[in-house]
């Protein structure tokens, strides 16, 4: 019987500032998921937190963009926003950019990333919660554990890997995508994947099987608004062992914090750090971006209780490095490469400055 897991997140109000979520509202996320597995709605569900972000981790047999499942993540995150508004929370509803729901969640602030599967006799998953960047960090991460050798000894010395995987792409601008395979269309890949403020990868499958191994959120929140309302703080869920990498397979990309866009007002470049879930309430200038990666062992749909897989001192390092790139990037102020390119700061008050001084341009032929 197939089943769907679906990570549905928002913004829906931070304590103190963005860097962390009242304990009240998590647990009205909480109490949220408990009412509808007891209604039979999900068969299993959780709510966790990283950074200002509520994010809802459901089971359940209804496929991916099922009305009732994105309705309840909706009506949630409405509750969620009430109680921010009780505790005058900073940013309440944030997230929400719509005034009703219409059937999806898609387009209207939230993000998601769903996934229907055939639970295999053992199905280990992660799912990966990012705080303060943006969709199309998972870009690099899933090149590491899909298509790099050096990362992945899998693609090299075991068989149900070896045939390679395929990257469905999405163009986040011109809502387009297209499907490359690797090893063959590596370099291609890299082209669009290298630029992830335009392309994002939205889901990576076996080759062999067809199965999907990978999904991540690619909702862009400046492009839905039209105006800037806080970063996208992605979420992605990763299938693990069997046809797909090992668990230390898909971890190993975050031994190294690599730059993101984020930090303050989402207008920067900044390190992502690796961090346990108590640790992932970023303050030092809205950042630096967090990432946590909660391992799953499904069984017949129950979740189960979490692994935190970055609650280890072997990312000690990652996080050391992460602070000393942040002390580097923040000493630049205002600067590149510190700060984003004028062409990804559209959302910002530089359309508006550089319309009131454009008469004050002159010539130089």
């Amino acid at each position: 019987m197939p089943q769907t897991l679906s990570v549905i997140k928002a913004d829906v109000g931070g304590y103190v500032g963005h860097s962390a979520m009242h304990p009240e509202l998590l647990d009205a996320g909480r109490e949220a998921m408990t009412q509808a597995v007891q209604s039979g709605l999900l068969i299993d569900a959780q709510a966790h937190a990283c950074g200002d972000d509520l994010f809802l981790v459901m089971s359940h047999e209804r496929g991916e963009d099922n009305e009732e499942i994105h309705r309840l993540a909706w009506d949630t995150f409405q509750t969620g926003t009430e109680v921010a508004q009780k505790l005058h929370l900073y940013g309440a509803g944030q997230d929400i950019l719509v005034d009703a729901f219409s059937g999806n969640i898609r387009g209207a602030g939230p993000g998601s990333a769903e996934m229907e599967i055939e639970e295999r006799p053992s199905e280990p998953v992660i799912v990966f919660m990012g705080d303060k960047t943006s969709a199309g960090s998972f870009n690099l991460p899933f090149f590491k554990m899909f298509a790099d050798p050096f990362n992945t000894a899998g693609l090299v010395i075991a068989e149900p890997l070896h045939g390679g995987f395929e990257f469905e792409v999405h163009d986040v601008k011109e809502a387009s995508r297209i499907h490359l395979a690797c090893p063959e269309e590596m370099y291609d890949l890299l082209v669009f994947i290298g630029s992830p403020a335009r392309y994002a990868v939205k889901r990576v499958r076996n080759r062999q099987t067809g199965e999907v191994a990978a999904v991540s959120s690619t909702d862009k929140l400046s492009l839905i608004a039209g105006r800037y309302v806080g970063k996208d703080d992605p979420t992605a869920i990763v299938r693990c062992q069997g046809v797909f990498p090992a668990v230390g397979e898909v971890i190993e990309p975050f031994t190294t914090a690599w730059t993101v866009e984020g930090f303050m007002r989402g207008s920067h470049y900044g390190p992502w750090m690796p961090t346990s879930v108590d640790q992932a309430h970023p303050s030092r200038f809205d950042g630096p971006p967090r990432i946590v990666a909660l391992g799953f062992q499904l069984a017949e749909g129950k979740l189960g209780v979490p692994r935190d897989l970055f609650d280890d001192p072997s990312y000690d390092n990652a996080r050391d490095e992460a602070s000393r790139v942040s002390d580097y990037l923040r000493k630049h102020g205002p600067f590149e490469p510190h700060r984003l390119p004028l062409d990804e700061m559209e959302y910002t008050t530089m359309p508006a400055v550089a319309a009131k001084l454009s008469d004050r341009w002159e010539s130089m032929e």
